[in-house]
């Protein structure tokens, strides 16, 4: 495990140094995987509502006794712990800061109208198009890459559509210049797709989703997203690593 200290404030990071956890432990402390866009979305939250807290690295191969005690369920990341208290999963995590930090810049609406189409917006990106961007991982090239691609496209552009009639004028950011909970859920993990590209080819483009593909790209370059996701290299040779690569023809 690698332990850090961040002083957050609403847009600017300071570079962490690396200590040990000695002595008083931090008041807020999140254990995550640097290459995890569940991790980093907490993060930004932890950013954008400028609190201070302390990261530690989880070796996800080889988990230590500390996650695996503040999460015996999942025994995975993120996990936050505040005054010593656990909490588990992204969404739960990132409505819990909202709720005891509840000052501005506001990650949800006031409303509880408005709140509840945020938040099913933002789990229709998180359990439809996440998880519809596996088959294209796992397909081969050609037709079967082409029908995954497509069955994803379908997902975006009802994403789309659904944004604009439910949340209108409200991306690339909710109000215009801060990060809102869509944001957030899609910034960290839509924003790699360039790294993607390299490693599988295609997967998200201009012709096919213009609307989500600009969104993405004014996600890609807000300060905060751009100074939070990792560096492009280390996120292409770590996608290598985790998805099997074709041998190619000779």
């Amino acid at each position: 495990m690698k332990f850090n200290s961040y002083k957050s404030s609403s847009l600017k990071h300071q570079q962490p140094q690396r200590e040990k956890m000695e002595g008083k432990q931090s008041e807020v402390v999140l254990f995550g995987s640097w290459y995890s866009s569940y991790c980093t979305r907490i993060v930004l939250a932890l950013k954008i509502k400028g609190i201070n807290f302390e990261y530690v690295e989880e070796d996800l191969a080889n988990k230590s006794e500390l996650l695996i005690n503040y999460n015996p369920v999942h025994q995975k990341v993120p996990v936050l712990v505040h005054k010593g208290n656990p909490i588990a999963e992204s969404f739960v995590i990132l409505e819990y800061i909202e709720d005891h930090w509840n000052h501005h810049p506001k990650i949800l609406p006031e409303d509880p109208y408005e709140r509840a189409k945020v938040r099913f917006w933002a789990q229709f990106y998180d359990q439809k198009i996440m998880l519809g961007a596996l088959p294209i991982l796992k397909s081969s090239e050609g037709e079967e890459r082409e029908r995954a691609c497509e069955e994803l496209s379908k997902l975006i552009r009802v994403f789309e559509e659904g944004m604009k009639k439910d949340l209108p004028g409200k991306f690339p950011f909710y109000d215009g210049e801060n990060l809102g909970l869509v944001d957030i859920v899609v910034g960290p993990n839509a924003s790699n797709y360039l790294a993607l590209r390299e490693v599988v080819g295609p997967v998200i483009d201009s012709k096919r989703n213009p609307d989500f593909f600009s969104w993405v790209d004014a996600l890609k370059a807000h300060p905060l997203i751009k100074e939070t996701l990792p560096p492009h290299h280390k996120m292409v040779q770590k996608l290598k690593e985790k998805i099997p690569q074709k041998p190619k023809d000779h």
